[in-house]
């Protein structure tokens, strides 16, 4: 027999039920909510086959918790030496204050002590240590994607990333190590004050050149490293541990010139190791000698002032005695951010007076002199220069004359590499994306403001924006599109690059930005004297209010979308609206000339969304007519298929979906929702295509539900669930496969399922929206089944913040609460729950809720003996035909009612058959007698015993 499968989060779970914790004492222990406790108990429960917490007791001992490692911080190539004082107080100091900077010069060892403490006080902090290099960051806003990045963390749709960066700390015990933040202070200071507001229970240790200023700033300056004790002083110990590195030992009758050297060095740890490593080729007296003569320049000054001297002297020094061809080599390398090859090195540096081939040897070389450090990859040998080296190179670059022709060099290096990921995939994409994006991101910002290169930042920022898209960074590659619209040389191409930032915006659920870029597209488009372009982008713009409402955090005013509308139909050539999909129509008596196809779609499409309100928006109007929405759907679909547009017609298709639920067609609207999957499936996953097969295959599975595809509704539901774009998003993920499992009766998966809704909704500042609360009522159901009142309270608790009341009241919560009542034996009280007629609350319940609302209905006015009760299933029956999970109720309403047993059995064979593992068993607890047990034992099976 296999062993389940636990999770780690189960698994801690576990080991306290071992120890008789309660739900509230787990959730305090583990920081995490009781609901999400009483999830991994229920999926505990099932995946261990026991029927209760004493069985979990006994049972915790087999399934010890795996300790997850903390996460693993830089390992430095050489031994951490002294500093024993410093360590000390530092590591006092974080534990007294939750935010504290090591300030100190460039190369007093910073970065050194702060990953020495970190390490030692990884054991304070149950959710690890983690280490963020700021040193590539040039971008103050992007200080939150950087420690995203480090933490593992992508974005959520409807909040940027930094908010992200928020939600997942907020109730860990962590460590954040912020190194090299001195050049972006001004994007350091903000982001940290809101995550330390955000996340109680996180520290932050920054490194700095300079303290960030801010009020809660605990600030511990970095000395050098102590001279006193002469022979024995921390200074001198990290020159011989060094210099024994390197294959070298000394006699003791030298220590006395070391103890010198190091004092004329201050106690400079990154100088001293540069003196260390030139040992094997100048002996300990050509050091010396070569040192005083470049310190002799440093008399004078404050003493802080010399210390930076120091570095730099030994710096020079060391470039100094560098071969020509290795200095140019230096300085060309230092415009890499981050790790290079010796590929990359050549390709950027490799011009006279160094001759490629020889950038190899000079890459091993200046790591023999510690210049330059040397670490293994996947892709080969990588080099990096510590910072304080990388800025030093940078300065000698300018100063050689050579920084444009370098960085020019660089642009078009990144050029290529962003042109190389965007042409090839394979399993290693994300790794070799990140190993050179941060910099595509220094090459984009220091192209765009070089007159002569615009194009070149131009096309390079497209890149950026397409990988990131593709790496799952929505929120940068919306950035980096309207980056690419501010460097276009041509209205047409700023007008592209804005649909695709709008595309990507609809991705992240920003409806507000949907709006404002494709009205930004409108203007490019305008300014083009593209006049039907104009009218296309206001048409979506117009859309996007209506059919996305409620992504909105500021809804457009209905005046100011009607008249966009009305502009758009008069620039596009679009005429007036016509009743039915005629095409002779679309021509009205203002059209100059023969309207553009993609235009008259979007006019087309903006009349169904804002005249007839075919997606039912927050702001829509109540008084059209089923037919007339239909008819403009309809037009809308053959408009955006003539245009040749698939996702514009996909668009349409939705309208469409829409429209035929308000008429009560409930497999028209599957069918539409349906078809859109089979339009967008083959297309290249594109923003607007990605943003499309998301809403689609939310729709196609709700659809699909209210058609009775049970299996259908599942499919699509776990491919909405697996999406990478949601990979934070559990929620929004998950929503349609809890409703479809909780039908289906597939009780254990939706509690295992609720554990990831409820994480990321709780992540996500517990949004609303038309499929979250269905999504928490499913859950709320299956705990009641399970007769756990408690949770079921609790997720009824979670329904009234993730959905609306009313659509609870008259909707989806109406069908779901019947179907406890019923259970329950409480018949009359479900009827009560189904009271209203379905005309009476038909806006509620057509969409995907009407078959289960009138079969439901239908059965219960049987069992509560209600004397309309065959005039009801007779009405029912011609209502759901073809719907076989709604069918079947109404079968087994009439076979209750005429008291046909075997009929009645026939029926559960039936729910069998259409998917519904639930109503199969219960239709056998119906049937009472020996069918009992067997129903009682399927119930088990399924996850809703009790």
């Amino acid at each position: 027999m296999s062993t389940p499968v636990i999770s780690s989060r189960e698994a801690d779970v576990l080991a306290l039920l071992g120890e008789h914790l309660s739900n509230a004492e787990i959730a305090a222990r583990l920081f995490i909510s009781v609901r999400t406790v009483e999830s991994h108990v229920s999926s505990l429960l099932r995946k261990l086959a026991v029927p209760d917490r004493r069985a979990l007791s006994r049972r915790a001992a087999e399934f010890a918790p795996v300790q997850m490692a903390a996460p693993v911080l830089p390992a430095p190539l050489t031994a951490f030496v002294g500093r024993v004082r410093e360590r000390g107080e530092l590591a006092e100091a974080l534990k007294k204050h939750r935010q504290v900077t090591a300030v100190g010069p460039g190369g007093v060892g910073k970065t050194r002590l702060a990953l020495a403490v970190a390490a030692e006080l990884a054991g304070d902090f149950g959710d690890g240590v983690w280490f963020v290099d700021l040193a590539p960051v040039t971008d103050p806003g992007r200080v939150g994607a950087a420690v995203a990045a480090a933490l593992g963390v992508g974005e959520q749709p409807g909040r940027g990333i930094d908010d992200s960066v928020f939600a997942v700390l907020a109730d860990r015990q962590a460590l954040l190590v912020w190194d090299n933040c001195e050049q972006i202070r001004d994007g350091v200071a903000p982001f940290l004050e809101r995550l330390l507001a955000a996340c109680p229970r996180v520290r932050v240790l920054v490194t700095s050149r300079a303290r960030l200023m801010v009020p809660f700033e605990r600030v511990f300056p970095v000395p050098p490293l102590s001279r006193a004790g002469g022979g024995d002083s921390e200074a001198v110990e990290l020159f011989l541990e060094r210099s024994a590195a390197v294959g070298l030992s000394w006699d003791p009758s030298v220590r006395d010139t070391v103890v010198a050297l190091c004092e004329r060095l201050d106690g400079m740890a990154l100088a001293i190791e540069l003196a260390a490593a030139r040992c094997p080729t100048l002996g300990l007296d050509g050091l010396v000698a070569g040192l005083s003569d470049q310190l002799r320049i440093l008399a004078g000054g404050p003493r802080a002032a010399d210390r930076h001297r120091s570095v730099r002297a030994v710096l020079d020094w060391s470039h100094d005695l560098l071969e020509p061809a290795d200095r140019a080599l230096l300085r060309r390398v230092s415009v890499f951010v981050v790790s290079f090859t010796a590929e990359a090195a050549a390709e950027l540096a490799g011009f006279a007076p160094l001759d490629p081939g020889a950038v190899a040897d000079g890459l091993g070389r200046l790591a023999e002199q510690s210049l330059l450090t040397v670490t293994p990859s996947a892709d080969g040998t990588r080099y990096r220069a510590l910072e304080t080296i990388r800025q030093y190179g940078a300065e000698r670059l300018d100063g050689a004359g050579e920084s444009a022709a370098v960085r020019t060099r660089h642009v078009e290096w990144c050029l290529d590499r962003a042109a190389g990921l965007l042409d090839t995939g394979g399993a290693d994409w994300r790794a070799r994306f990140d190993a050179v994006a941060e910099d595509l991101r220094a090459a984009l910002a220091w192209a765009a403001e070089q007159p002569r290169l615009r194009a070149d930042a131009h096309r390079l920022a497209l890149s950026l924006a397409e990988s990131a898209f593709t790496r799952n960074l929505p929120g940068e590659s919306q950035q980096r599109y309207e980056q690419a619209a501010a460097l276009a040389g041509a209205d047409a191409d700023a007008g592209e690059s804005l649909r695709l930032a709008a595309a990507v915006a609809g991705c992240r659920r920003l409806g507000d930005d949907m709006f404002r870029l494709h009205r930004a597209a409108a203007e490019a488009a305008r300014r083009a004297g593209d006049l039907a372009g104009t009218g296309r982008d206001l048409a979506a713009a117009a859309t996007v209010a209506y059919r996305f409402s409620s992504e909105f955090t500021r809804i457009p005013a209905v005046e100011e979308t009607a008249a966009m509308l009305a502009e758009a139909r008069e620039l596009s050539g679009a005429g007036s609206r016509g009743p039915a999909p005629d095409l002779g129509a679309v021509r009205g008596p203002s059209a100059s000339a023969s309207p553009s196809p993609s235009a008259s779609a979007a006019v087309a499409l903006a009349e169904a969304a804002v005249l007839a309100d075919a997606f039912g928006a927050v702001q829509g109007a109540t008084d059209n007519t089923v037919e007339e929405t239909i008819a403009l759907a309809e037009r809308a679909v053959v408009l955006a298929h003539r245009a040749g547009d698939p996702v514009a017609e996909s668009a349409a298709l939705d309208a469409l979906s829409g429209a035929r639920s308000w008429a009560g067609d409930s497999f028209g609207a599957a069918d539409a929702a349906r078809r859109r999957i089979d339009l967008l499936t083959p297309l290249p996953p594109t923003p607007a295509r990605t943003h499309e097969l998301l809403d689609a295959l939310a729709m196609a599975s709700g659809t699909a539900l209210g058609a009775g595809g049970l299996a259908e509704a599942r499919r699509w539901g776990r491919q909405l669930a697996g999406h990478p774009l949601l990979a934070e998003a559990g929620h929004h993920a998950t929503s349609w496969l809890l409703v479809a499992d909780a039908f289906a009766g597939r009780g254990g998966e939706v509690l295992t399922g609720s554990g990831r809704f409820l994480d990321a909704w709780e992540r996500g500042g517990r949004q609303q929206s038309f499929s979250l609360g269905p999504a928490a009522a499913s859950v709320a159901m299956v705990h009641g089944l399970r007769g756990d009142l408690a949770a079921r309270a609790e997720w009824l608790g979670i329904v009234d913040r993730a959905g609306t009341a009313e659509e609870y009241r008259h909707g989806y919560g109406a069908i779901l609460d019947a179907m406890v009542l019923l259970h329950d034996g409480d018949a009359a009280e479900a009827l009560d729950r189904l009271a209203p007629e379905p005309e009476r609350v038909w806006k509620w319940v057509t969409w995907i809720w009407l078959h289960w609302y009138v079969a439901l209905r239908a059965e219960a006015s049987v069992l509560a003996g209600h004397p309309d009760a065959r005039a009801r299933t007779a009405a029912a029956r011609s209502l759901v035909a073809g719907n076989p999970v709604a069918t079947a109720h109404v079968d087994r309403a009439d076979a209750l009612l005429d008291g046909d047993r075997p009929r009645l059995l026939a029926t559960a064979k039936a729910f069998e058959a259409a998917g519904s593992r639930y109503q199969a068993a219960r239709t056998l607890l119906l049937a009472g007698g020996e069918h009992a047990a067997a129903g009682a034992a399927a119930l088990a099976e399924s996850g809703l015993g009790r």
